[in-house]
């Protein structure tokens, strides 16, 4: 157990977890750090979490603590000097006819039937297309810190789903789901530049794009927004990466 310092960050208190089977790398067991009580990570206290690595599932607020691994790298993307690449111009393009609307935080058929059909046929072999409607709610509906539900419709027709904390130096893409059926759409590019516009309309530096492991495909697509920074060794840096798999999307 160890305390983050400063009030309130002192009254948090640091759980390591179990080792468990790692979601990104084959053969590998992973450990996080887990803080706790949920209840006292507000906005502001959460804000400064996310500067120091950690990200949240439902109420659930951790940072990557592995015993021989390093591999995750929190990454955000530099909102004021990013420029989208040619691609991405053409995913927005593309997307256009996307109309977007921000809610609160709220439980829906409509959404979940959608995240269902994401979950089968994006990541079968993840556990969670097998999801129950409660373990939905859990992971993307509870939250002790600012929090919305973007809506992207096509012509009235629910094509993608997104959740997004509000930080105080930016915003943080916490999950985002869409139609896995539709022919050559790029709608997770879209999503993020979409947030990076959303970042710049409300006058914020950074967009949280949760962890980056270099080895790991799932994760390829975060390499595509640049600038982009990692947290190295407790410091933000801009990454050199090459260029991730025009596909990744």
């Amino acid at each position: 157990m160890n305390l983050l310092h400063d009030i309130p960050l002192s009254a948090l208190q640091l759980y390591l977890t179990a080792p468990y089977p790692c979601s990104y790398l084959p053969d590998q067991l992973a450990r996080s750090q887990v803080a706790t009580p949920s209840f006292l990570i507000t906005t502001p206290v959460y804000s400064d979490m996310v500067r120091r690595g950690f990200r949240r599932s439902g109420t659930f607020t951790y940072r990557p603590r592995c015993d021989t691994c390093r591999a995750c790298v929190p990454v955000r993307v530099e909102v004021a000097p990013f420029a989208p690449s040619r691609a991405q111009r053409r995913a927005a393009k593309r997307h256009q006819g996307l109309e977007a609307s921000l809610h609160a935080l709220k439980d829906s058929e409509e959404h979940f039937a959608l995240y269902q059909r994401y979950q089968i046929a994006r990541h079968r072999d993840d556990g969670m297309e097998s999801d129950s409607h409660e373990q939905y709610r859990n992971f993307l509906l509870h939250s002790h810190v600012d929090s919305m539900l973007v809506e992207f419709r096509e012509n009235g027709m629910l094509r993608m789903v997104s959740i997004i904390d509000i930080l105080e130096d930016g915003l943080s893409s916490v999950y985002t789901f869409y139609d896995p059926d539709v022919a050559q759409a790029s709608f997770g590019t879209y999503n993020i530049l979409w947030q990076v516009e959303l970042c710049r309309k409300l006058e914020l530096d950074y967009l949280y794009l949760g962890y980056w492991i270099r080895e790991s495909a799932k994760m390829a697509y975060k390499a595509n927004f640049r600038p982009l920074q990692g947290l190295i060794q407790g410091d933000w840096q801009t990454l050199s990466i090459p260029d991730a798999p025009k596909n990744s999307d």
